[in-house]
């Protein structure tokens, strides 16, 4: 569709008959005006979004702020330093700033979320969440402000941009190793069994168990969340349990920490009477005592890859039946002190 002159007119006029509003309200809704009730505002982008307006030139406009919205649903300070920092080093290579969003769900942002992105106007937005609802997607569409998400703990739609790693073969690399030294009895600690990098990572567990021939007792899978109090608590079923695990394989450095914390409180020597492999490689994995066997999760380069799309899609946006960017980058497990072979028995 053109959208300068005469042309851009009669198609707004269209698109204000069909949402049954005045021009004047089409013309808060682009421009991002608070003033509209949210049930005007979602009919309009429906309309906006299904003739597949968007604004003149297609690419950056000069009403643009020059910036890359980073969103997240909680601010970790260790975790989420390594994408921030992987965001300002991109944005800063292309002169733009970075605005820091804490909103909503590990699902999707809130709804005010939406209307702030729709004042402030950003080159892009990078997302750290499992995916983006619809009704969201057609207001950033509708302004042609590109977005990324960022997945390292969801499973975005097939038309949604996205940076995710390679879970999976991380759970994998992870458990061969402990494997390989001769572990038997291992267990695992994921994050919620509604995410689909804690399933991800498990089904390499469960891979490396199998091609090994080794038993999988379903009591040493544990749910719980990627923080250092899932962890711990998680450890603490599995080391009071009737059969202690010889090493176990947590889904993040965070909990590793966790189950490092239980071991120390019941007198266990880590690695000599329990192995422990993380997952992310965050800094602190190489301080510790002792330092942290993990699967190196690329978390920093995640960070520059989303950003790099987004400012690639705000120059050159998809046109229709372009094939929506994913990209998933590699995973590798970096030895240190926390793994060793089981003590004999």
């Amino acid at each position: 569709m053109s959208t300068d002159g005469s042309t851009e007119r009669v198609t707004l006029a269209e698109i204000a008959h069909e949402a049954g509003v005045s021009l004047s309200t089409i013309s808060k809704v682009l421009n991002g005006r608070a003033d509209v009730a949210a049930a005007t505002r979602a009919r309009v982008e429906h309309a906006l979004a299904e003739r597949g307006y968007r604004r003149r030139g297609n690419g950056r406009s000069e009403s643009r702020a020059e910036l890359i919205e980073l969103v997240f649903h909680e601010l970790d300070p260790i975790w989420s330093m390594e994408l921030i920092d992987g965001v300002e080093s991109v944005a800063k290579q292309h002169g733009l700033s970075v605005v820091l969003t804490v909103s909503g769900s590990r699902h999707s942002p809130d709804p005010d979320w939406i209307e702030g992105v729709m004042r402030r106007r950003p080159v892009g937005v990078v997302l750290v969440f499992s995916d983006l609802v619809p009704e969201y997607r057609e207001q950033l569409h509708a302004r042609a402000i590109p977005f990324v998400i960022v997945d390292p703990a969801g499973d975005p739609s097939a038309d949604a941009p996205s940076v995710g790693s390679a879970n999976w073969s991380g759970g994998l690399a992870a458990t061969r190793h402990l494997i390989e030294l001769g572990h038997q009895r291992i267990a695992a600690i994921t994050g919620p069994a509604d995410m689909m990098c804690s399933l991800a990572r498990i089904d390499g567990y469960r891979s490396a168990m199998n091609s090994a021939g080794l038993p999988i007792e379903e009591s040493w899978i544990r749910f719980g969340d990627f923080h250092v109090s899932g962890g711990r608590d998680r450890a603490r079923e599995l080391l009071d349990g009737p059969e202690r695990p010889t090493a176990i394989f947590a889904g993040s450095d965070m909990q590793a920490l966790g189950v490092l914390e239980a071991a120390r409180e019941r007198g266990i020597r880590v690695p000599e009477e329990l192995s422990v492999v993380g997952y992310d490689d965050i800094p602190l994995a190489a301080w510790l005592t002792p330092k942290l066997t993990t699967v190196h999760q690329p978390l920093r380069r995640m960070g520059e890859e989303a950003t790099r799309l987004a400012i690639r899609l705000a120059d050159e946006p998809l046109g229709p039946g372009a094939a929506t960017p994913r990209m998933d980058l590699a995973t590798s497990l970096v030895v240190r002190e926390s793994t060793a072979p089981p003590a004999a028995a």
